[in-house]
């Protein structure tokens, strides 16, 4: 299990991980539009789970600092953790109690 911050709000969505010297927690968007992220300003490695509206994580990508990506189709949630933090795989369920 891992706590889960969410960017819930403009500015959490804006900075994301930027600045930050390491977390031991993940941190979910939920995109209204867009689902192209990048890796500017990160100070470490992350894992990124791209899931659709029914929380399926369909796309994992591991990215460097200074990178961009964009998932194969377009994601209603992104789920950022620090590279290995925790082993999730295409096709498991997100269970979120906040949502």
């Amino acid at each position: 299990m891992i706590e889960i911050k969410y960017a819930d709000n403009y500015i959490k969505r804006l900075l994301g991980l930027m600045f930050k010297k390491d977390i031991d927690y993940g941190l979910l968007f939920i995109l209204k539009y867009g689902s192209s992220i990048h890796t500017c300003f990160m100070n470490f490695t992350i894992d990124v789970y791209f899931l659709d509206e029914n929380k399926i994580i369909f796309e994992k990508v591991t990215l460097k600092p200074w990178k961009f990506y964009k998932p194969s189709k377009k994601a209603k949630y992104i789920l950022e953790t620090k590279k290995n933090h925790i082993n999730l795989k295409k096709g498991e369920k997100l269970e979120l109690n906040k949502l």
